[in-house]
């Protein structure tokens, strides 16, 4: 059972004995953290792809073990002065009604960069201090980087004091351990990357025509301004026999309008559902991000699992998912490049669905939530163990 704001406990219970000892071991284990510990997940709760990750991981943990959830406060979706205004009231208010809760036995903290960091960082320290009970803090945020390598001196001894006081550092790839070398103890840092329900996705294989599909927010980080450039010149160059499907919604929706005005194979669907985003990425051929930033996007991840091949650019942990056999990375901010790329891809019909294949199998092989559950009890584990 998931709770939210609240301590109740719940046990799993229906086990089958199995006649190997090592199975045994392994589910008394997990008795033992179903009766007796309460894990609490302390995020944010909404839209983005950060509140996706703790919303799946609350609720697939829930019959594994006890869990109850905390937010912090910040609104799910906005943006403006008034918009963050209303986040530092609502997180303000979540500080102060935290103290009043049960403490559980271990505390799981998801953070990112900027303001989410301190405001992520009252929930470390109290958990730590007060509470005195194993704090993980889950580092997201596709400037984290930045917010690390640009630090002042004393937001620099900040973010030190905060990683000292968690007992273990989860960063979603090798190359964001390598960003807070200088900030934590290599020691307390896990790489675990973000994952996917691959029985959400099935993968055709076969779309024809081939189609380039791009679902994100519409906004400058995601690399728009170039994707709407490079879908223009690849219209010309192909004579608008390219098939094309753009979902989201933000501040440059317009750009991408007057773009599907313009060209008949170009397709702007808005805000799309869960279950639209996933019939979008089916019929899709190649998923593509230009993107400027980020950590180690989602939706990459469910572009693989659909049978995608990927175009986008090598920032943040994308190089260590996406290499020759997976896709194709262009430099961010290069629509000519942008455009070779895809118009390449789609010229290889073969080469479209090896890549395809290939990605379909990374996805099972690494990034699916039942291996993240099991990689999350692991570490639970480990730090009750002491």
């Amino acid at each position: 059972m998931s709770t939210t704001d609240s301590s109740q406990t719940s046990a799993r219970s229906g086990s089958t004995a199995s006649p190997s000892s090592h199975r045994v071991h392994d589910r008394d284990e997990e008795r033992a953290l179903n009766e007796d510990v309460e894990l609490l997940i302390v995020g944010t709760f909404g839209g983005g792809g950060v509140n996706q990750y703790v919303d799946n991981q609350a609720s697939r943990l829930e019959d594994r073990i006890s869990v109850s959830t905390y937010g912090m406060g910040m609104p799910p979706s906005g943006s403006g002065v008034l918009w963050f205004l209303r986040g530092l009231v609502l997180g303000f208010v979540a500080m102060l009604r935290f103290p009043w809760r049960r403490p559980p036995e271990i505390v799981h903290v998801h953070t990112s960069h900027q303001f989410s960091f301190v405001r992520s960082s009252f929930y470390v320290l109290y958990a730590k201090y007060v509470w005195n009970v194993p704090v993980i803090l889950h580092v997201h945020g596709s400037s984290f980087d930045e917010f690390v390598e640009t630090a002042s001196y004393p937001l620099a001894l900040f973010q030190s004091a905060v990683f000292a006081a968690t007992d273990e550092v989860i960063v979603l790839s090798n190359y964001w351990q390598r960003v807070l070398t200088d900030r934590v103890e290599q020691s307390k840092i896990t790489v675990l990357p973000n994952a996917v329900d691959v029985s959400e996705y099935r993968a055709a294989f076969d779309a024809d025509p081939p189609r380039i599909v791009f679902i994100s927010n519409l906004i400058e980080r995601k690399g728009v301004t170039e994707l709407v450039d490079a879908i223009d010149h690849l219209v010309a160059r192909t004579d608008d026999s390219v098939a094309v499907d753009i979902a989201g919604d933000g501040p440059l929706s317009g750009r991408v309008e007057q773009l599907a005005a313009d060209a008949e194979s170009v397709t702007y669907h808005g805000y799309v559902s869960e279950s639209e985003k996933r019939d979008l990425l089916r019929g899709g051929s190649v998923f593509v991000l230009p993107t400027y930033a980020e950590g180690l996007p989602i939706a990459i991840l469910e572009g693989m699992a659909a049978g995608n091949a990927i175009v986008s650019t090598p920032v943040g942990s994308i190089p260590e998912v996406i290499d020759d056999d997976a896709g194709v990375l262009v430099p961010p901010g290069s629509e000519e490049k942008l455009a070779d790329a895809l118009e390449s891809l789609l010229a290889s019909p073969e080469q479209l669905a090896e890549m395809a294949r290939e990605n379909r199998r990374r996805i099972e092989d690494r990034y699916t939530w039942t291996q993240t559950v099991d990689e999350l009890l692991a570490i639970y584990r480990r730090q009750l163990a002491g």
